[in-house]
């Protein structure tokens, strides 16, 4: 396949809804009574079958002696609890989340339990994928319901040895409970006797209530923190093993170019260097584009070598994109309406041809990279009927497929082995690096093969978060209400059928659901600049111009901002009758007015100083955050304390949860005021010192609170993020009667000032 023609939208496209799938495609339906023959087979343990979507869940052969209820945890007769955490755990946490669901139904003393990492197998575990947002309600009743079914097995076996009824006994810290007899047994005492007993019926089981819970909301720290402090090989770019070679793999810094020359003798006369060859690739942007690989005896040679590579590119089908251009035709389309209606409802021209006071405005954002800690790497040794491959991903299920596929492989002959990743953001849903070390590994005589990308190569050759434009039109009545709102929303498209993966907008986006006169449309710009998923995508950009406009509008109804929010929301309600998964306009309420409250709204700062607020509802989340600022006579904004409110409904682990909310608050700020130059095609920053990531001297306070409501958990890692952007800008403006309408913040700030 070309790769100019190369699809990269419908590709992410297609890994999202394999992120979002419940259950996924690929799961091994087996019945009760075969579920059984396997838990005989071994010995005193149980394997356990329970429904789940229709779909039946098993697990491997237990050790003999241990109480193996399902795929997720085992109970040694020594009271020792091993608990298999499925998901890629790419810093937001979920290793020591999905163990701690589990946990909690199980009643289980957390001082008992174990953690490790689950293979991969979504035969056995379901979908094993992170992203969107989704791991925890994706896997929420799955989980519940993997660590309800071994309580209750427990339970029966302890009412069958002490001949009294199961409802008479309870539960807590590892131990079964008679509390009319005074009797107690560990989980590890009634290991043997729970193994032979029927599997539950799933529908019988009595999952707990907030009222009952013991670990959730709790501080807990990461599975692997003492690993990480002292140093241990988690991740993808520590890993070793026998008789690998160090790769770095060179490609067009234009996408879409090919390998024309290379002076490929000369590298092999280097040191260090074992081989150098052109790889074709398949022009799949996703998979292995053209370029020249370099297999070295270290990290360290191989990176030498690329320093000494000369390589002529064919550009004859390469990308000719410049941001430069893009703007100057985005600002020359503002003024029209978009070529294509996403949402309208009411009657947007005569609302605004009648509305008292309007507001006009053009706000935009470029490109920028995911710029993950640890740039990407993946060891893969092809064995020529098989492959075995370890990688820090999102989306191991998509590896399987993707290399099976690229190989000519049967699914079944490729292992992956998850490593922890040093940082994901959506950039580890796509697999490239993994695709190029197995196909590097197979052109090299199927030896195993370790490429690290250079930080260059991985600011080069990401799957970014597109740029961006919108152009606002909204109208106010007499009593300062909004009548009217329209936005002419100016994007990027691969293949001029829809929107690139990231820079689109959906009719459900906030807030149009909540206006009566609104009219979205959007008119798309052609690019070959590979995008993807970055940190709460799409919102993470529309909450800033959205946010930011709507304090616009209020400031010129001369209404607070925050009144003017609630307003805006009405009566409690959920937007989509019955689906939690939409935006509920009371919790909306909720976190706003907490925000505001924390922040003690409405005080009076010190001169230079403005306090601002946004709200957004994004991955299910609802979040409202305030930002505390000050603007010196330089116009240089620093910000003082940042005030987050979420509700996602019961918090898993509040030590996480605390991290993510501060984690997305740091990146947000990060990058508002980073920018990535696209001309020919190429990107112009190759290293931190010219896309200059926050530095710890420059975050703010981060104040975390949680509503936490009987409402399904949803997701918080992205949700957190997109209302911290327009929240500094709002308080900017507060501080200093000066708007933002464009990223990067403060260098934009900076030119007005000088202007």
């Amino acid at each position: 396949m070309n790769a100019v023609s190369f699809s990269a939208d419908a590709y992410f496209a297609e890994v999202m809804r394999e992120v979002e799938a419940i259950p996924t495609t690929r799961r091994t339906t087996l019945s009760r009574r075969s579920i059984l023959k396997i838990g005989v087979a071994g010995g005193a343990g149980l394997v356990l079958a329970f429904q789940l979507s229709g779909k039946a869940f098993a697990a491997s052969a237990p050790v003999k002696g241990e109480f193996a209820p399902n795929a997720f945890l085992r109970v040694a007769p020594s009271g020792r609890i091993l608990i298999y955490s499925k998901g890629p755990e790419i810093g937001q946490g979920i290793k020591t989340a999905f163990p701690l669901i589990i946990a909690e139904e199980l009643d289980a003393a957390w001082s008992d339990v174990d953690i490790e990492q689950a293979p991969i197998n979504p035969a056995v575990f379901g979908s094993q994928s992170a992203g969107g947002s989704r791991s925890i309600p994706n896997s929420w009743n799955q989980l519940r319901q993997a660590g309800a079914t071994a309580r209750a097995m427990l339970v029966s076996a302890a009412a069958r040895e002490w001949r009294v009824p199961a409802s008479e006994i309870t539960t807590q810290d590892s131990q079964v409970i008679h509390q009319a007899s005074g009797r107690k047994l560990g989980y590890g005492a009634l290991a043997v006797k729970a193994s032979a007993l029927p599997v539950p019926d799933g529908k019988t089981l009595k999952l707990k209530t907030r009222d009952q819970y013991r670990l959730f909301g709790k501080h807990f720290g990461g599975a692997d923190n003492a690993e990480i402090v002292t140093g241990k090989p988690l991740f993808g770019i520590d890993l070793k093993v026998p008789g690998m070679v160090y790769a770095t793999f060179t490609k067009c810094p234009a996408v879409g170019g090919k390998v024309a020359s290379a002076n490929l003798d000369y590298l092999k006369s280097l040191p260090g260097v074992k081989d150098a060859f052109v790889v074709e690739g398949t022009g799949v942007v996703s998979e292995v584009m053209p370029g020249v690989a370099i297999l070295a005896d270290s990290t360290w040679a191989s990176f030498r070598a690329k320093s000494a590579l000369q390589v002529k590119w064919d550009e004859t089908n390469a990308s000719k994109d410049s941001w430069s251009e893009s703007t100057k035709k985005a600002r020359e389309l503002a003024s029209k309406v978009g070529e294509q209606e996403i949402t309208k409802s009411g009657d947007f021209d005569a609302a605004y041809k009648g509305a008292v006071k309007k507001v006009e405005a053009f706000y935009s954002y470029p490109f920028v990279s995911h710029a993950t800690m640890e740039p990407q790497n993946c060891l893969a040794h092809f064995k020529g009927d098989s492959v075995e491959i370890w990688a820090g991903t999102q989306t191991p299920e998509r590896i399987i497929t993707v290399t099976a596929k690229m190989l000519g492989l049967p699914e079944n002959q490729v292992t992956v082995h998850q490593m922890r990743a040093g940082g994901g953001f959506g950039r580890r849903l796509v697999n490239d690096y993994a695709a190029e070390a197995a196909a590097i590994s197979k052109q090299a005589g199927g030896i195993p093969v370790k490429l690290t990308w250079t930080r260059e190569d991985d600011m080069m050759h990401d799957f970014y978060r597109p740029g961006g434009f919108h152009s606002f039109k909204a109208g106010v009545d007499a009593a300062g209400k909004l009548v009217a709102l329209s936005d002419h929303f100016i994007t990027f498209s691969s293949d001029g059928k829809g929107p690139v993966a990231g820079g689109n907008i959906p009719k459900e986006e906030f807030p149009f659901p909540l206006i009566e006169n609104g009219l979205l449309t959007q008119t798309m710009m052609p690019l070959k600049t590979p995008c993807g998923a970055w940190r709460a995508p799409r919102s993470s950009t529309c909450a800033f111009a959205f946010q930011s406009f709507l304090n616009e509008v209020a400031t010129a109804a001369g209404r607070d901002h925050v009144e003017f929010l609630l307003e805006l929301m009405g009566e409690p309600r959920w937007l989509v009758p019955d689906n939690q998964g939409s935006l509920n306009t009371g919790r909306a309420a909720g976190v706003i007015k907490l925000a505001a409250e924390k922040a003690g709204w409405g005080r009076t700062l010190p001169k230079g100083h403005g306090l601002g607020v946004a709200f957004y509802f994004s991955h299910a989340g609802h979040f409202a955050e305030t930002a505390e600022v000050s603007v010196d006579a330089q116009n240089k904004v620093t910000v003082h304390k940042v005030i987050v409110v979420g509700d996602i409904g019961p918090i898993i682990n509040m030590s996480s949860a605390e991290n993510q909310a501060q984690g997305a608050v740091i990146d947000g700020i990060s990058t508002m005021n980073l920018e990535l130059s696209i001309e020919k095609g190429r990107i112009g920053e190759g290293n931190f010192d010219e896309y200059p990531l926050m530095r710890i001297t420059g975050t703010p306070q981060v104040e975390t609170h949680f509503i936490q409501s009987d409402f399904t958990p949803t997701g918080l890692g992205e949700p957190a993020l997109p209302p911290v952007a327009p929240a500094v800008a709002n308080a900017v403006f507060a501080a200093t009667g000066q708007r933002i309408r464009s990223m990067p913040f403060f260098k934009n700030l900076a030119n007005q000032a000088q202007a």
